[in-house]
């Protein structure tokens, strides 16, 4: 195996530092029953944590996450992300502390500055500035930590001062992979990643770095579907997206030996699917487990 570039030097005390940890999505809540069959099916695929995004028209977060922790004895539940712009940092941090709680401490909680400006127009919200929104998610972050210094920060994100806010505050660096595929000159998510560590320094060495993997094959083709990821990077060719991090291809030990290289050339542990994939990329699990 080629020499990782970045090696985690120290451990993560609050979380599993010795191999991969696996994340997968969920989209839908309105069902009890569903959801705690999903919970159970993804804990006995070996899922290690079970994410709800944070949208209007999506799942309310902690009623979704609370059911789920209830439905699971080891699965842990986050965000993936909230909305920081939405909420007053105090009073997020109260729902966050009692969650961690009922969940046995099983709560990690991702944060992100929210983009989608339909949204807060839905929600009778002004639609703050990109600045205003990167300064709400630090002032969030640093409330959080100062006050629930037990509870895994994540923040996802691309732009420099989202990751200095995260290589300074945050426990999870939730990588989207950049926003093209690695060339022949030049790799992407490894300037991403070269950026946290500069900002980070000495703590650098105790991040735990993620991907988010947005499409997988679902069949034997080895093919995935690419509408996703078509959508947040328009300007790819599919070749392109299929080059990207982002996206996996080929067959469950050709994904798997992929997976391998994140960690071994990146240091990335932490890999994260949407819920469709759950079941194709349990197959995955089962090889790096």
């Amino acid at each position: 195996m080629p020499e990782p570039k970045w090696i985690q030097t120290s451990a993560y005390d609050r979380l599993v530092t010795k191999g991969f940890r696996f994340g997968v999505g969920v989209m839908r809540g309105n069902s009890r029953t569903k959801l705690e069959d999903s919970a159970r099916r993804a804990e006995a695929l070996g899922f290690d944590v079970m994410h709800v995004p944070d949208h209007l028209g999506g799942p309310a977060p902690f009623p979704v996450m609370t059911v789920i922790a209830m439905a699971t004895s080891t699965l842990r539940v986050g965000t993936f992300v909230m909305n920081s712009a939405f909420y007053r940092p105090a009073l997020l941090a109260r729902d966050v502390a009692a969650l961690r709680d009922l969940s046995g401490g099983r709560l990690e909680l991702g944060l992100g500055t929210g983009y989608v400006e339909e949204e807060f127009a839905a929600a009778g919200i002004p639609f703050p500035s990109a600045r205003e929104r990167v300064d709400h998610l630090r002032e969030t972050t640093e409330y959080i930590a100062e006050h629930l210094p037990d509870v895994p920060i994540m923040i996802a994100g691309n732009g420099d001062r989202v990751l200095r806010i995260a290589a300074r505050s945050a426990d999870i660096i939730g990588l989207t992979g950049g926003d093209r595929p690695a060339g022949a000159d030049e790799d992407p998510l490894a300037d991403r990643i070269a950026f946290v560590q500069q900002a980070a320094g000495e703590r650098f060495g105790d991040l735990e770095l993620n991907i988010a993997v947005t499409a997988m094959p679902l069949d034997g083709s080895g093919m995935p579907d690419l509408t996703i990821p078509r959508h947040f990077l328009p300007g790819l060719s599919d070749d392109e997206l299929l080059r990207h991090p982002g996206v996996l291809s080929g067959s469950t030990d050709e994904i798997a030996e992929r997976v391998r290289g994140y960690r071994d050339t990146y240091g990335i542990g932490y890999v994260t699917v949407q819920d469709r994939h759950a079941e194709a990329f349990g197959k995955v699990i089962a090889l790096l487990k």
